[in-house]
C-alpha cells in the first residue's frame, strides 16, 4: 500500500465529503496540519464539525475555513487569539461545543482507544454538566463524557517515513497523537519524509498503522503565534 502523496490537493482526493467530522492537531499554530488545512478549505467542502484545540489565529489555519464558513461547528477548548471565531460564535453563525482541555484530550484518546464514554470530576456543577449523565463514586460526583471518532485526522510530524510512521518535535505533539488514532482516515503532512525503516522504533510517537495517506511539506514554514522579544543587554 502507497500512503505517499504527492501533495495535499491528492491525499484529500476521494476522502472529504460534506457534513463530515474532522479532527485536527496542534495548538494556537504549534503542531498545526496547516497545509492540509489550506487544502481542505480548496475542496469547498462544507459543513463541518472540526475537533481542535482552538482554531489558529486569524488568517492562518483553521480560521481560513472560518472565513468561508466551510466550518458548521466547532469542538473545541479555546477560542482565544481568534476574534473571527469569538465573533461568529457571539452571533450565533457557529456552533460550539464547550470542552475543558484535559476532558477534549481523554474523548479524542478514548475514541481512539474503542471507549464510547468516562466519567470525570471536571465540570461537575457547572454548564459543563448540563444535559450529561452524573453519577456517584465513592462519595464524589463525576459526569459521562463520550468518545469522539472522527471521519478525517489531519496531523503535523516532524519525521515520518513512507510507511506512516511519525515522529513529533517537542510541544509540536500536542494532540497529533491522539488524533492520528481516533479517526477512519488518517492523513500527515511531515517535514521529514524518509524511507521506511530508518526511524529508531523506540522513538516512533505514531506508528504507521494509524497512518493511511502521508505528504512531504516545507520544513521551513515556521510561524510564530506571538513574538516577544527584548532589547539586547
Amino acid at each position: 500500500m502507497n500512503k505517499v502523496y504527492p501533495d495535499a490537493k491528492s491525499a484529500l482526493d476521494g476522502v472529504v465529503k460534506d457534513g463530515m467530522m474532522v479532527m485536527s492537531g496542534g495548538f494556537g499554530l504549534c503542531g498545526i496540519a496547516e497545509t492540509l488545512s489550506d487544502a481542505l478549505r480548496e475542496t469547498g467542502v462544507k459543513n463541518l464539525t472540526v475537533v481542535s484545540n482552538n482554531a489558529g489565529v486569524d488568517g492562518i489555519g483553521l480560521s481560513r475555513l472560518l472565513e468561508t464558513r466551510q466550518i458548521k461547528k466547532m469542538i473545541s477548548s479555546y477560542v482565544g487569539e481568534n476574534k473571527l471565531f469569538a465573533q461568529q460564535y457571539l452571533a450565533g453563525e457557529l456552533e460550539l461545543e464547550f470542552n475543558p482541555q484535559g476532558t477534549l484530550a481523554e474523548r479524542i484518546r478514548a475514541g481512539g482507544a474503542g471507549i464510547p464514554g468516562f466519567y470525570t470530576k471536571t465540570g461537575v456543577g457547572t454548564l459543563i454538566a448540563e444535559g450529561k449523565e452524573v453519577k456517584e463514586f465513592n462519595g464524589e460526583k463525576y459526569i459521562l463524557e463520550t468518545g469522539l471518532v472522527a471521519d478525517l485526522a489531519i496531523v503535523h510530524a516532524w519525521k515520518g517515513d513512507t510507511a506512516g510512521n511519525l515522529v513529533y518535535r517537542k510541544t509540536a505533539r500536542n494532540f497529533n497523537p491522539m488524533m492520528a488514532t481516533a479517526a477512519k482516515v488518517t492523513i500527515a503532512e511531515v517535514e521529514h519524509l524518509v524511507p521506511a525503516g530508518e526511524i529508531d522504533p523506540d522513538h516512533i510517537h505514531t506508528p504507521g498503522i494509524f497512518v493511511q495517506r502521508i505528504i512531504a511539506v516545507d520544513p521551513a514554514l515556521k510561524r510564530i503565534e506571538q513574538r516577544t522579544t527584548r532589547k539586547r543587554a
